[in-house]
């Protein structure tokens, strides 16, 4: 019992994502609570944001976070969950109405005043969603961050290390929120079904590859680990190999299912003649 608790104490603690973390699922419980039984969501799409956000916090405020700095595979399972799984969760659940019901009053009158500052920020988030950016980023990061040079700085500098994890979370959420963006026509640019599936389809080529690189590479390209110390007696090329079918296999998967629920919407837009939740029933 004890073991099992001392894992859900912060190997490094982060008010940065503390803060993030528990005021997300403050914001939409109270959104929850603001919301008329008409708007309330369905079980679904609660229980795919909680699970996202308590992803999230599971890989980066337990020790989990330990074994992801001693351990190349356990940290690119990390990143799946940081910049694949939470953030394909989390916007599947297409909580901004929710979370904009949630914020309190004085905030959103302060930011209403704010013309300046909404208008950059709304500027610049339309440049990050344009699709060819936006497939970019969330490609590029991947592979920046696992050049080998750049890896190794990374896992030795504890700010750059929390700035790669928040680059991969912040762009992940971006990329799938755009993937599954929904409700009345907003600042997110609206896309066709088509384009989001061949826009996912583009993103999953250079995984595959960046993945089956690294996983029939026969020398060991991130030495970082031997030189801080494995947590498991792993050989490192074995430890490299399981890396790369993370980053290989369940990322290119998540690309294949996210392509599965934009057909799904497409075709229920066609049957319906209804737009919403990116044309997806409710309950979706």
């Amino acid at each position: 019992m004890d073991q099992l608790l001392a894992f859900f104490v912060p190997w490094e603690f982060s008010w940065p994502v503390q803060l993030t973390i528990w005021g997300s699922l403050l914001l939409y419980w109270n959104g929850l609570r603001r919301s008329r039984p008409d708007e309330l969501p369905g079980h679904g799409p609660v229980l795919a944001f909680c699970v996202g956000v308590v992803l999230m916090y599971l890989v980066t405020q337990t020790y989990f976070d330990y074994w992801s700095q001693y351990m190349f595979f356990v940290h690119r399972g990390q990143h799946l969950v940081l910049h694949h799984l939470a953030p394909f969760l989390i916007a599947l659940s297409m909580p901004a109405p929710v979370l904009a019901r949630g914020l309190p009053q004085p905030i959103r009158a302060w930011f209403a005043r704010r013309r300046l500052l909404r208008a950059l920020w709304i500027r610049l988030y339309r440049v990050l969603q344009q699709p060819l950016i936006a497939c970019v980023l969330f490609v590029g990061l991947i592979a920046f961050w696992l050049t080998p040079e750049i890896h190794f700085d990374a896992m030795l500098n504890s700010t750059l290390y929390w700035v790669m994890n928040w680059s991969m979370a912040l762009d992940g959420l971006l990329f799938w929120w755009l993937m599954f963006e929904h409700g009345k026509r907003g600042i997110t640019p609206r896309l066709g079904y088509g384009t989001r599936v061949l826009l996912l389809a583009a993103v999953m080529v250079p995984q595959i590859i960046i993945g089956a690189s690294i996983t029939f590479a026969d020398q060991v390209w991130f030495d970082v680990y031997a030189v801080c110390g494995r947590a498991w007696p792993v050989a490192p090329l074995t430890d490299q190999y399981l890396g790369g079918l993370i980053t290989w296999i369940p990322a290119a998967m998540m690309s294949v299912v996210g392509a599965l629920i934009v057909l799904r919407f497409w075709i229920y837009s066609d049957l319906t003649g209804k737009t919403g939740a990116a044309g997806a029933p409710a309950s979706a």
